[in-house]
């Protein structure tokens, strides 16, 4: 990333801490990005470091891996999110995800992270940034009721935990129709959920079968 680039990410946070840089608007400057900066110039953008060491994990987590840019904003232009939206993500990290899909789309967002530090990180971001709808909740996601309308999967679980992580998505599920955007992990086979086209190769979404 050239220092002009950097630059820029800089001004972009001054006016986001100032709240005046949000939905399209803050598309376009992505967009306007190289795409091989792309995450290198969010993590500016936001005020990231790099990721924390990982804490001890249960079977069946998955150490912390920020999920990239171009994928994050697929989900949110595709789902589409929308404002009125509950967006979680399960096995959240440091928020990368849920605090970029609230500035592009004002929607409330609730994440779920099992490491104590990665939630304490997440939530010094959002302050730092003078953002208010989003939220992290520091526990295991396949122990906790949920609450939702899209739920978003960076390939956190495998094995037992993640068929526990789903049980709990659908017991939303038979409330209400909801969303479930997953990278890095298939849902093919839950019976469930159906599967729709997506024009980036790497995001899954599916909806919730009547």
């Amino acid at each position: 990333m050239t220092e002009a680039i950097r630059l820029r990410a800089v001004k972009a946070r001054v006016a986001i801490e100032a709240g005046a840089l949000r939905g399209r608007s803050l598309l376009e400057q992505i967009d306007a990005v190289p795409f091989r900066d792309r995450d290198a110039w969010i993590d500016e953008l936001l005020g990231f470091d790099d990721p924390p060491a990982d804490v001890a994990l249960p079977r069946g987590s998955v150490p912390y891996l920020p999920c990239g840019v171009d994928e994050i904003v697929a989900m949110v232009c595709e789902v589409p999110v929308g404002a009125d939206d509950v967006l979680v993500d399960l096995g959240a990290g440091v928020g990368r995800v849920l605090i970029l899909a609230h500035l592009l789309t004002g929607a409330r967002a609730v994440g779920i992270e099992i490491q104590e530090h990665l939630v304490v990180e997440a939530r010094a971001r959002c302050e730092a940034l003078g953002i208010r709808g989003v939220t992290f909740e520091h526990a295991n996601a396949a122990e906790i009721d949920l609450e939702g309308t899209v739920f978003f999967l960076y390939a956190p679980f495998n094995g037992e935990m993640l068929t526990a992580v789903l049980r709990r998505i659908e017991a939303v599920a038979r409330r209400r129709p909801i969303v479930v955007a997953a990278v890095g992990v298939e849902l093919d086979g839950v019976p469930w959920l159906h599967a729709r086209e997506t024009s980036c190769i790497s995001l899954m979404i599916y909806e919730t079968r009547p």
